[in-house]
Order: C-alpha cells, then sequence, then structure tokens
C-alpha cells in the first residue's frame, strides 16, 4: 500500500511526458524485469497450460482480457493526473470497492444490509460533490472536472481487471498470472500510443525513471503483492487496504509539490472514504460471522 501512495508522486515528478507513454513504460518495464526469473524458471513458454500440465485456453484468454482492462486502467488513471490534483486523482481512483458491491448486487443477486448500501450512497455523493467543487475552485490544474472523470474511468475498468482476477487466480500460479496480464497490458498500452500519436521529442531520463520506479513500486510490489494476496486472504480486505493510496499519496503531495486541497475537497475525501469504509467493513463482518 505505501507503494501505491507513491504513484501519483512518481506521475507528477514526471513532468509532461504523454500519459500514454508513461503508462507504456509502466507496463513494458514490469515486463522486462520479470523475463529473467521467468527464463531462468522456465516459465516463458506454453502460454496455454496450466499448472498440471494441461491445455486451458480459457485462463490465457482471461489473463489477455485481464491486462487490457489494466492497460486501459493505468492509461486513463495517469492521465487524469494532468487535470486535476494527486488527492482528488487518488480517491476517485479508489472508489473500485463500491462499485464491485454494486456489480455483485446486480449481476450476482447478492444480499448486503442497510448499512452497506448507505455507505454506497455516502461515498457516490462524495465522488459527486469532488468533482463540482474542484471544478469550480480556481487552481493550477488545467481541468479538474475532466480529470475527475478520467480517474473515476480508471476506478470502472479497474473493476473489471479484479473481477477477471478473482476468478483465475485460483486456477493460476503468480508469476504465470502476473506475467501474462502485465504482457498484455504493456501491449494495450503501446498500441494506444501508436493509435493517439506520441512525440519522440518527449521522451527524456525523467520520464523513464519514473516509468522504472512505477514498474519496480506500484507495479511489482503493490499490484504484484495483491495478486499474490488474493489467493489467500478475502479480495474485500484487500479492497479496504487499497484506501490508504490518496491518503499517503495526499500527504506526500502536500510535503514534495505544496498542494493543499480546498476545504470543499478535503470534505468531500473524507465522505468517500467513510462511505466505502463503512460499506466494506460491514460486508467483511457479515462475511466473517457466516458459517463455515
Amino acid at each position: 500500500m505505501l507503494s501505491f501512495g507513491f504513484a501519483p508522486i512518481l506521475v507528477r515528478w514526471a513532468g509532461d511526458i504523454s500519459p500514454f507513454l508513461l503508462a507504456a513504460f509502466r507496463t513494458g518495464f514490469a515486463v522486462l524485469i520479470l523475463v529473467p526469473y521467468g527464463a531462468y524458471r522456465g516459465r516463458l513458454s506454453g502460454w496455454t497450460v496450466d499448472d498440471a500440465g494441461q491445455k486451458d485456453y480459457s485462463t490465457f484468454w482471461y489473463a489477455t482480457f485481464a491486462g487490457i482492462a489494466l492497460g486501459i486502467h493505468f492509461t486513463f488513471w495517469i492521465a487524469s493526473l494532468s487535470y486535476t490534483s494527486v488527492a482528488s486523482a487518488s480517491v476517485l481512483v479508489t472508489i473500485h470497492p463500491v462499485m464491485v458491491i454494486l456489480v455483485e448486487r446486480l449481476l450476482f443477486k447478492r444480499v448486503f444490509s442497510k448499512t452497506a448500501w448507505i455507505g454506497v450512497i455516502s461515498a457516490f455523493a462524495g465522488s459527486v460533490l469532488l468533482g463540482v467543487t474542484d471544478n469550480q475552485v480556481a487552481s493550477e490544474f488545467a481541468n479538474p472536472l475532466l480529470g475527475n472523470i478520467l480517474a473515476f474511468t480508471a476506478a470502472a475498468v479497474f473493476v473489471v481487471y479484479l473481477l477477471i482476477g478473482q476468478r483465475i487466480r485460483q486456477q493460476m500460479g503468480w508469476y504465470d498470472y502476473v506475467f501474462r496480464v502485465y504482457f498484455f497490458a504493456a501491449v494495450t498500452c503501446l498500441l494506444l500510443n501508436f493509435i493517439i500519436g506520441f512525440d519522440l521529442a518527449e521522451l527524456s531520463w525523467v520520464g523513464v525513471a519514473a516509468g522504472i520506479g512505477l514498474a519496480v513500486g506500484p507495479q511489482i510490489i503493490g499490484h504484484g503483492s495483491m495478486n499474490y494476496a488474493v489467493k489467500y486472504i478475502s479480495p474485500t480486505l484487500l479492497s479496504t487496504l487499497i484506501l490508504a493510496e490518496p491518503l499517503i499519496a495526499s500527504v506526500l503531495a502536500y510535503f514534495l509539490f505544496a498542494e493543499i486541497p480546498p476545504l470543499a475537497s478535503i470534505a468531500a475525501m473524507v465522505i468517500i472514504l467513510a462511505g466505502i469504509l463503512l460499506t466494506w467493513r460491514r460486508k467483511s463482518e457479515k462475511a466473517g460471522n457466516s458459517p463455515k
């Protein structure tokens, strides 16, 4: 979670580099870092073979879709930091626990307590308030409303990635899963660069260094740890831990960039975090008290 908190800081430190290019650096370097271990262990071949040595095309395609979703998530989230504050982007991108509970109710017909729904409504109201207040306050940010929309969209795409990961992580080893997902995330980011177009003049040592930092820290240590733990720990608990990111990032942004959110935005962040914590704490307690 500490590594997640440094993600928006590294993006802001990268400067004016294209968010598409920075996302490609992040995912591409993560793949390159994982290659030596995979080559040493002989895990780079047989992409459609599961741990038992059987052909399994379904997990291959699920990993492909998860990687595409992760690549889009990174691109939208990094782009959001070009338009809004670190605090706002970090809070909105971690609203996905609320989205997950909505998906579970609508698609899987799971029942939740009234307290959980109060948390959902509170978090959604806080996100709307944050978008409005950021857009109305004159600041150094280019377009806070657009940035908040991008961050919110990144959270929605992350839900797709998370739901797919929950399905196939039980069937795949950690390395096989993260390497395939990161590989297809990198391919997605590269394709987006070619579609949108990028200027080679944007390349800089600072951007490359930020990409390596994002790959080592938030990507491999952060997401990698989550993908390892989801096999043994409830995804609900992991989703709750992600809420540490906006708090860590906001504190770091205050000391490093002197970014002080307006009081209305701070109030909105508190409402969002309180709503998510209320929602998932209740769900976690209910799950923990259920009969085995």
